[in-house]
């Protein structure tokens, strides 16, 4: 009797489709899966070398009735294949389905995909040859397996071959829902960028002049006075500068970071940041955009002197008022009310801009040594979904709110980066260290300093801890929640410690490194 997935997690591997370009490590998994007495499933080259290693391997082709055809192409695109892992346990049809067209189910996908981006950096190639690299068959399967998650485990890529190991060990030849869901998660995310990069490199191939060529714009002065400086875009498709003197080179940077930081959160939330050289010195939500405000510059308002302040809201009267006393270089907002903008007026070299659009850019330039270093962009917004408690004290629903306030501050601050919250509320953070504790160390001194109280705060780590320590020294201050990406070989010591002294601390899954 099949069990049903949306009640019971646990599902024993018994059959995997295995489909990969690069065999490296591929005789490791198979020769552990083995124990299990897994069958396989696959094709082509893969068949050739799993045959190798097991005797109980099965040709795609003699299960479809097709050859590989069109030079490898079409291998694996074929409804048996799919049906095989689309269908859902607890579902008698797709039951039924599989039994009528002798259909076997899948329980593991283990799929890699055609070497696209390391093909593109040959510049010898030729794009038909850069085309061929664009793999249609993996990107399938892999996405068909994450749909399927409640009941198909998807392994992706060689590096999460250890992964699946630990996983199959840990659960005596089988998998969780949780393990599963969060391997999907991962799978889209890299089928995501997979894209990304294709879309990238096509758009650079493509000569159409339809795209807006960018200005330049000369710069009063770069970083330092002493510096030349220009400015290639198209800044007013994203803002509408509405008084103010001109943009320099610094102010720009702050903007491109209060951007990118205020649009981590929703446009339901009063939220409201104030900035400097980068980095968040003040953030908060509150009921009123006045409240956030006057929360925000209390987090550090020594600090807030000649900053960038910027919310996700139209900004009304009562805040332009209360902003009017202050010296600040920017102001940002989604909109002025008529009367705010009176307010703002008598701050003349003020640069009030509106944000009309989210920033457009996907991927991060910068030079280095002599060329450029190219990134996507980080669009990885931790949420509660992400959230995997690992200590026996779990975060109540206040502390899980302030937690994903905090890693949210967290990713858009130097590394090493520690932020300290209440109430979604920044208290202080500890940014640009060499040492993880000296930036602990410096966020419970700023917030001393501001007189905020940690008692019952939370923290949050871009990276994870290599040892308790951060953990031990916060415990002392008060703070009763933790958030990181966890992935340390010694993350149970941080656990350990949680435990003995009832902390409650989540992992995340991903790291949020900022250089």
């Amino acid at each position: 009797m099949k069990t049903n997935r949306y009640h019971m997690s646990y599902k024993k591997i018994q059959r995997a489709l295995i489909s990969v370009f690069d065999k490296d490590g591929l005789d490791h998994v198979v020769d552990f899966l083995n124990q299990y007495n897994v069958e396989y499933f696959s094709t082509g080259g893969t068949y050739t070398y799993l045959n190798e290693h097991t005797q109980n391997v099965n040709s795609i082709e003699n299960l479809t009735g097709y050859p590989e055809i069109m030079g490898g192409r079409v291998k694996t695109l074929h409804p048996k294949i799919f049906a095989g892992i689309l269908n859902r346990d607890n579902n008698s049809e797709d039951q039924k389905d599989l039994e009528t067209y002798e259909v076997p189910n899948f329980d593991l996908i283990i799929v890699d995909l055609y070497p696209f981006e390391k093909t593109i950096k040959n510049h010898s190639v030729t794009l038909q040859e850069v085309i061929e690299k664009i793999d249609i068959g993996g990107v399938s399967l892999i996405r068909a397996a994450a749909k399927n998650y409640h009941d198909v485990l998807c392994i992706y890529s060689q590096s999460e071959y250890q992964q699946l190991i630990n996983i199959v060990k840990k659960n005596n030849g089988g998998s969780t829902l949780e393990d599963r869901q969060q391997l999907a998660v991962r799978a889209f995310e890299y089928t995501h960028q997979y894209d990304g990069n294709i879309t990238r490199y096509l758009n650079q191939t493509n000569n159409s002049t339809t795209t807006s060529k960018p200005n330049i714009k000369e710069l009063r002065y770069g970083e330092n006075p002493h510096q030349k400086a220009q400015f290639e875009g198209n800044l007013d498709e994203i803002l509408e500068q509405l008084q103010g003197r001109e943009i320099s080179y610094n102010n720009l940077l702050d903007i491109d970071a209060a951007i990118n930081l205020i649009l981590e959160f929703p446009d339901d939330e009063n939220v409201f940041g104030i900035l400097k050289h980068n980095n968040a010195c003040g953030l908060a939500i509150a009921d009123k955009l006045s409240m956030s405000f006057a929360e925000a510059l209390d987090s550090d308002p020594i600090s807030a002197f000649g900053g960038i302040l910027v919310t996700n809201q139209q900004l009304d009267v009562e805040t332009a008022q209360l902003i009017r006393p202050l010296f600040v270089e920017v102001l940002i907002a989604k909109g002025y009310t008529v009367k705010a903008l009176e307010v703002l007026k008598k701050k003349s070299r003020l640069i009030v801009l509106h944000l009309k659009a989210d920033s457009p850019s996907k991927i991060q330039i910068r030079s280095c040594l002599n060329g450029l270093l190219k990134q996507d962009f980080n669009n990885k917004i931790d949420e509660k979904k992400d959230l995997r408690v690992v200590t026996n004290l779990a975060p109540n629903e206040v502390q899980i709110e302030d937690l994903l306030f905090a890693s949210k501050v967290c990713k858009h601050t130097k590394s090493n980066a520690i932020v300290l919250a209440k109430n979604r509320k920044l208290l202080a953070s500890g940014m640009g260290q060499t040492s993880r504790i000296d930036a602990l160390v410096h966020a419970i001194a700023k917030a001393k300093k501001q007189n905020q109280k940690l008692e019952g705060a939370v923290m949050a780590s871009e990276a994870f801890f290599p040892f308790p320590d951060c953990i031990e020294i916060a415990h002392k201050e008060g703070i009763k929640a933790i958030i990181q990406p966890g992935g340390s070989k010694k993350d149970q010591l941080s656990i350990d410690f949680c435990n003995q002294n009832k902390l409650s601390m989540v992992f995340t899954g991903f790291r949020h490194f900022k250089h």
